[in-house]
């Protein structure tokens, strides 16, 4: 059984700095794509950050290119997001997510393909960590 552990979310000042884990456990392999997701009060869940199965494809909103970046450890079998120049609008709920596949090889494809744009390519997810950026 797949479980995903977010740990990482507090309340921080615009500027600052969080980092966020995603603690995976049930995998059969290595072979699954991770992806960031979060859902701020009112709005749709939208796909921040995703990783491939290596850490060799990576995607980004728009929004946070530059300021987050996505990382992996699959000796510990956890996934980063480290967050910089936090805005009030990065205020969410973050959720991780992911999906397995046969190979790193189709993990990068399917991620090059556009799946972090949508939850719906996700069938594991955590339980959120609250990410505040308030002054």
């Amino acid at each position: 059984q797949v479980q995903l552990v977010e740990s990482g979310g507090d309340l921080v000042q615009p500027g600052g700095s969080l980092r966020l884990s995603c603690a995976a456990s049930g995998f059969t392999s290595d072979n699954y794509v991770i992806g960031w997701f979060r859902r701020a009060p009112g709005k749709e869940r939208e796909g921040v950050s995703c990783i491939s199965s290596g850490g060799e494809s990576t995607y980004y909103t728009d929004s946070v290119k530059g300021r987050f970046t996505i990382s992996r450890d699959n000796t510990k079998n956890t996934v980063y997001l480290q967050m910089d120049s936090l805005r009030p609008e990065d205020t969410a709920v973050y959720y991780c997510a992911a999906s397995q596949f046969s190979s790193s090889y189709e993990s990068r494809f399917a991620l090059n393909q556009g799946m972090c744009a949508t939850h719906l390519s996700f069938a594991s997810w955590g339980q959120g960590t609250q990410v505040t950026v308030s002054s």
